[in-house]
């Protein structure tokens, strides 16, 4: 028979501790071990959802809107694509897509960072985290809008860590905040209120499309072509 299921609320607390732990290990402690952590943390909080009486359904990886989520992902992912080209193109916007963090990566690397670091790394823990294990709690609590609101919240206090230096890394925004202190604290406060936005609207393509692999495919699409684009106008 099987065990007892564990209540939604604490559940809740279990999935949000381990993100505050992995978060920790991915930008302080463990950096180089991200793609393993990302596997393992991924597993942890699906196992938490089932165990609180979830199922792939629930997740948004149910077998009846994999079909949907496809043409979804597809499609998001052509758009980014033309977004980017119109981007590049533009001698205005074309100095957005310059990154530090990419300037000294041959093509090889490249590739990893955009078919391997990005969807295990980031999208696959973070897709299944913020809108796939945490939407799903807090849908059995709240209405769909709150739970998206308060999954985004946490998805852009999750970015805090990570975007410390992201004045120096993004000349563009370095020129506009300056480098210092009080520029490289606008610019986290700015990155975790844009991450939080962009969070609202990952959940609504979940919640729209009935599928995880729809915000999965834009999360990929935006990140990863953001770095084959700023690699190929360097």
């Amino acid at each position: 028979m099987p065990g007892p299921r564990l209540p939604t609320r604490a559940a809740l607390v279990a999935v949000v501790a381990v993100l505050v732990a992995v978060n920790l290990l991915d930008n302080r402690f463990a950096r180089s071990w991200i793609l393993l952590t990302a596997v393992v943390a991924s597993a942890a909080l699906v196992a938490l959802l089932f165990w609180a009486g979830g199922d792939r359904a629930e997740l948004g990886l149910g077998r009846n809107t994999v079909a949907d989520g496809l043409r979804w992902a597809v499609a998001l992912t052509g758009i980014v694509a033309a977004v980017y080209l119109c981007g590049a193109l533009l001698p205005v916007t074309r100095g957005l897509f310059a990154d530090q963090r990419t300037d000294a990566l041959s093509g090889p690397q490249v590739a990893f960072k955009a078919l391997v670091a990005v969807p295990v790394g980031t999208v696959l823990l973070e897709e299944i985290a913020f809108r796939g294990v945490l939407f799903a709690l807090l849908r059995r609590l709240r209405t769909a809008t709150t739970a998206a609101v308060l999954s985004s919240v946490l998805f852009g206090l999750w970015h805090i860590l990570p975007s410390l230096d992201l004045d120096e890394d993004k000349p563009t925004l370095g020129a506009v905040f300056g480098h210092s202190v009080t520029g490289a604290v606008l610019v986290d406060v700015g990155a975790v209120l844009f991450t939080a936005v962009a969070g609202c609207l990952l959940c609504w393509l979940r919640d729209r499309s009935g599928s995880l692999l729809a915000p999965m495919a834009l999360h990929w699409a935006v990140n990863a072509l953001g770095y084959t684009v700023g690699f190929l106008l360097r």
